[in-house]
């Protein structure tokens, strides 16, 4: 398909019509790197359901931009639209990523930090000194995050970390760090009431 025949595919992912807007996303994440610049472009328009199609078809573009317009899209105002984004980079792991994501664990959508979350379990091993640094200096919420993303990944290196984040009598930060120990194989551990 030539890119001068992107123009009704972006009509359809723009429509309103959600069915013929899946189609046209896939359709244009196949282009790759030839519709990258008119998704681009739709990731600034003022219609939040337009920015979300166009993430929608990042999330699946193999263009070599796409990841880096997924992150940039984080920042964006409608919780919805970081959402998108936030699936997309949990499906397109890339360590670049770690920084933006290990902040998103702060957003104020508590779906977006949960997603940010899964972006970083996502990237495994990889994540862990992020977020490690938010279970011990993150807000309360975050610190939940970051403890069950450490808890999912079962890093070992997690230990210390989950051991000093489980003196804050927390039950819900307990909970994932019994989670964490039980998958590294640490066995029962017993916190002070």
């Amino acid at each position: 398909m030539e890119s001068d025949s992107l123009g009704p595919l972006l009509l359809d992912l723009t429509s309103g019509d959600d069915e013929a807007a899946e189609r046209a996303a896939k359709k244009l994440a196949a282009q790759g790197e030839a519709a990258l610049p008119a998704l681009r472009d739709l990731l600034s328009a003022t219609d939040e359901d337009s920015r979300w199609w166009a993430l929608r078809a990042l999330a699946e573009s193999p263009a070599e931009g796409a990841a880096t317009a997924l992150r940039q899209a984080l920042d964006d105002p409608s919780p919805a639209v970081r959402q998108a984004a936030l699936l997309g980079m949990r499906l397109r792991p890339q360590a670049e990523s770690i920084p933006a994501l290990a902040r998103r664990l702060e957003d104020e959508d508590s779906l977006c930090a949960t997603m940010a979350a899964d972006a970083l379990v996502a990237l495994g091993g990889e994540a862990v000194d992020a977020l490690i640094e938010v279970l011990g200096n993150g807000s309360f919420p975050a610190q939940v995050q970051a403890a069950r993303a450490l808890a999912e990944i079962g890093d070992p290196r997690t230990i210390p970390a989950l051991f000093a984040a489980g003196e804050q009598g927390s039950s819900l930060l307990d909970y994932w760090i019994s989670i964490g120990f039980e998958k590294m194989g640490v066995g029962t551990v017993y916190f002070k009431p």
